[in-house]
């Protein structure tokens, strides 16, 4: 949140559905962010914001940046329609997914970000989770917004670098940010940041970035280290057998397979619509 207004700057408004961040940032008149904070209903995040925006243009004022804060229950569940709704209006705010895998505030319960095989408080064992992570990104890319990107705490360049860019964007400019939760991931507290880098590192989470739903960038090579290097530091996951293991490997390969086929496509663009024979499809303009 941090390096996020840093870069934003003081002309921002924040809006903070049913989440960690509800507690962190205070209750009205105070707040600890020193911006305009508004606390929203779980499901509400997006459309909240964009209403703000909306009332703020109305009145005459465009420099605001709107900031949604939302986490990955509030945005891949309960936030998902109202988020697809302002991504295909291509609404001009910000959102940001701090993504900790689970419920945390209510319990550690799973949600559609939680990982394969990952254990939570509804994902017990022996049952747990056993499907794959939701691609929040990919369905965000589908909306054809103006920009995508990852971000860790662990890269604060690559962070502040994206915000700064994302403040000089128009239209709905989506952020997802791993953010490691040491009682929900089951690991000391110091550890916070190893474990994120570890994330990228293993190529569990690459930072990247996609323009207009279309073009792909790796913003932060990694160094493929084996995934296990990530997973043995979380008490979430201590219950994997080899093969398990292996089987998250694979997934992780192919998933970084299909990341680098699309950063490397050599298909041609017009205005941010690919070409189909002569035909020319040109995506609509961003707000």
């Amino acid at each position: 949140m941090r390096y996020t207004l840093q870069a934003l700057g003081k002309k921002t408004m924040v809006v903070i559905p049913a989440c960690c961040w509800a507690t962190v940032a205070g209750f009205f008149p105070s707040s600890s962010l020193k911006v305009p904070v508004l606390h929203t209903a779980f499901e509400t995040a997006a459309i909240t914001a964009s209403g703000v925006k909306k009332g703020l243009m109305a009145r005459g004022i465009e420099d605001v940046q709107v900031l949604a804060w939302a986490g990955d229950g509030g945005t891949f569940d309960i936030g998902l329609q109202a988020l697809s709704g302002c991504a295909e209006r291509n609404d001009d705010i910000i959102y940001v997914c701090y993504d900790n895998e689970a419920y945390m505030n209510t319990g550690i319960q799973r949600s559609s970000a939680t990982p394969f095989l990952s254990w939570t408080t509804t994902t017990p064992n022996p049952a747990f989770k056993d499907t794959p992570k939701k691609d929040i990104m990919e369905i965000m890319a589908a909306h054809r917004i103006p920009y995508a990107a990852t971000a860790s705490p662990a890269y604060p360049e690559d962070l502040l670098k994206k915000m700064r860019k994302v403040r000089e964007t128009r239209g709905l400019r989506f952020i997802h940010i791993l953010s490691s939760c040491p009682p929900g991931w089951k690991f000391p507290s110091e550890l916070s940041v190893k474990i994120s880098r570890l994330a990228v590192e293993t190529r569990v989470f690459p930072l990247y970035e996609i323009e207009n739903g279309r073009k792909y960038t790796l913003t932060v090579e990694p160094k493929s280290l084996p995934v296990s290097e990530y997973l043995r530091l979380q008490g979430r996951f201590s219950h994997l057998r080899a093969k398990d293991v292996q089987a998250i490997q694979a997934s992780v390969d192919e998933e970084w397979k299909i990341l680098m086929t699309k950063i490397h496509s050599k298909r041609k663009f017009v205005n941010g619509a690919a070409l189909k024979g002569n035909s020319k499809i040109q995506a609509p303009k961003s707000k």
